[in-house]
């Protein structure tokens, strides 16, 4: 499943830790803002490792679940590139 990921952290450290998570599960596509394609267990790891991370009163973290229909119509303007725009690497 297609996960938007975008958050608000006040605290420096904090925010950091936080992207180094999301960085394990999907590409930063603006400084905020990270997309994952990730399984309903993966999803699951990801909200657990983010939840130890934040601050429940300090801190805002939303997970918007993207239907496949909805990934197709992203646009993306300027530097942006949409997910599918990567070029594919393979290393035999």
């Amino acid at each position: 499943m297609f996960i938007l990921v975008s958050y608000d952290i006040p605290d420096d450290r904090r925010r950091v830790r936080l992207a180094k998570v999301l960085q394990d599960y999907g590409e930063r596509v603006q400084y905020s803002v990270f997309e994952c394609d990730l399984t309903q267990k993966q999803l699951q790891q990801m909200v657990r490792e983010v939840r130890q991370v934040i601050s429940d009163e300090q801190d805002s973290v939303r997970v918007y679940l993207l239907c496949r229909e909805c990934v197709g119509r992203i646009q993306a303007f300027g530097r942006a590139k949409l997910p599918d725009e990567e070029p594919l690497v393979f290393i035999v």
